[in-house]
């Protein structure tokens, strides 16, 4: 976790000013985590998790590596998260019929009926949303999160278009809940 302290007050920088910006940071990050954990208690499943399901949905035949690709995240990560979904029963692993070297995720009945029922990913709303602005206003909203990032010295931090809280290949907290499901 990042120390995060307040800098140098100036005559040109308020206090509330700074309060407002760092006010907006934690709304926003409030904002994920209570979908996040909101997500695990009613599909018990992680935002990554749901937004692999969706891929392998929507992208039928796909390997782990285009999967990892369109979730710009690293072909590990995808396996460890599909190997967590397997485990659960959500999706099954078959064996390509024209490349036997292949391997490709398909949902299983489970996963289809979770997808059928799981709420809607915090991203989607705010892709709705964003998709809505003029096209300057994409562009101020960008350049202000890079700008905040860079000074919260988070710019090289490896991270990927999820709204989530925690690392995108943890599922503790779903397997629980999971467990907790099947008693």
């Amino acid at each position: 976790m990042l120390p995060l302290s307040y800098p140098q007050l100036t005559m040109t920088t308020p206090m509330n000013q700074i309060d407002q910006v760092l006010t907006s940071l934690r709304r926003v990050i409030r904002a994920i985590d209570l979908h996040s954990k909101q997500l695990v208690k009613t599909a018990s499943v992680t935002g990554p998790q749901l937004r692999l399901l969706q891929l392998i949905r929507s992208q039928q035949g796909g390997t782990a590596k285009e999967l990892a690709d369109a979730m710009s995240l690293s072909q590990a990560t995808v396996t460890s998260i599909l190997d967590r979904l397997e485990s659960r029963g959500l999706i099954a692993r078959v064996r390509s019929q024209t490349d036997k070297r292949k391997i490709h995720p398909q949902l299983t009945d489970s996963g289809n009926a979770l997808l059928d029922t799981a709420p809607t990913p915090l991203q989607d709303s705010f892709v709705r949303k964003f998709d809505q602005l003029h096209s300057w206003e994409q562009h101020m909203i960008i350049a202000s999160l890079q700008r905040v990032a860079e000074m919260m010295d988070a710019d090289t931090i490896d991270a990927s278009p999820f709204l989530d809280i925690g690392s995108l290949d943890r599922a503790e907290a779903a397997d629980l809940q999971g467990e907790k499901h099947s008693r």
